[in-house]
């Protein structure tokens, strides 16, 4: 048996977990139908456009990947979540708790260096055209896949790296799960290195490809004014769910950096949930919706792959029947 010295050491306490009686039961109702909606929608977007051949373009492939890392990074929260909501003890071990600090940053970060490299394509499609399948290359497409993805591995795996091997003062984290800055808050020793480190991954892997995701618009848009009104009109279509997911993401982002900079005891508990979970949540439902709806080719994608499916035929069937007896009974 443990005792309590080393069981603090071991173990992190989520005090942001109250009990909260029987509306625990509906707090976990509402998270489960939220992720089951988040893999849902990512996994109708993954499926579309792996099974239809015409959406296997270098857009629409950054646009699975985005859908892959909203499903990853949403594991790496509701699963533990879930059952954090229902139980009466709120400890997770240190190993699991920079492991799921892993996860949710990979997947920040991964979200960043996809939504960039997709301002690259879009750039390059509209501004020179005639170059297009000269440098989106299918061995291309695949190099700025593996960057995206191994990248944020180096670097958020260096970051954590320092938290890591900290000597801890206390294991409570006013927090819905665990994120990095405020387990460095807990320790014993001179954080400088770590608060550097910090400042540095986050200029690389967030302000970096913010600063050339705009320089990209702003070439769009040079070229867009010299084009005519129809060129216009096909390059807003093609940029905008982009632009959209890229504003909603970056301030999802700027909403869990400024958290992580305050002082969590002097903010309101509904507030550090708001901030810290909307990034997790809102991206990985809008980004779907936004191409789904959005982008007219997957709107037909996803019509085909699931009219091809046989529940989905006996479905169009009933209702072409019931249809027919409608009309013949009027």
């Amino acid at each position: 048996m443990k005792n309590n010295g080393s069981l603090n050491s071991y173990y992190f306490h989520l005090t942001l977990f109250t009990d909260f009686g029987l509306l625990r039961y509906l707090f976990f109702g509402l998270c489960l139908l939220i992720y089951v909606t988040i893999i849902s929608f990512n996994v109708v977007i993954i499926l579309t456009v792996c099974l239809e051949k015409s959406l296997h373009q270098p857009m629409y492939v950054f646009i699975c990947c985005l859908s892959f890392n909203s499903l990853y990074g949403s594991a790496g929260l509701f699963p533990r979540l879930l059952i954090d909501i229902l139980s009466d003890t709120h400890l997770i071990s240190r190993p699991f708790c920079f492991t799921q600090i892993f996860v949710i940053y990979m997947y920040a970060s991964c979200e960043m260096t996809i939504l960039c490299i997709m301002a690259y394509d879009r750039f390059v499609a509209i501004c020179q055209p005639l170059h297009y399948h000269s440098k989106m290359t299918f061995k291309m497409v695949m190099c700025l896949i593996i960057f995206a993805e191994m990248y944020p591995v180096f670097v958020i795996a260096y970051g954590l790296s320092l938290s890591v091997n900290l000597p801890l003062c206390g294991n409570k984290l006013r927090r819905l799960f665990c994120t990095n800055w405020p387990v460095v808050q807990l320790s014993c020793v001179d954080t400088s290195a770590n608060n550097i480190a910090g400042r540095v991954i986050a200029i690389t892997t967030v302000f970096v490809p913010l600063f050339f995701v705009l320089y990209t618009y702003l070439r769009i848009l040079h070229i867009c004014r010299k084009s005519s009104s129809e060129f216009r009109g096909k390059a807003l279509r093609t940029c905008l769910p982009h632009l959209v997911t890229f504003v909603n993401f970056s301030l999802s982002v700027f909403c869990e950096l400024s958290l992580s900079r305050l002082e969590a005891d002097e903010i309101e508990a509904v507030f550090i949930v708001f901030l810290s979970l909307e990034f997790l949540i809102i991206p990985p439902i809008i980004n779907p919706l936004v191409y789904g709806l959005n982008l007219p080719q997957i709107k037909t994608g996803i019509f085909r792959v699931f009219s091809k499916h046989p529940l989905s035929k006996t479905t169009f069937e009933l209702l072409e029947k019931k249809l027919y007896l409608e009309i013949r009974a009027r």
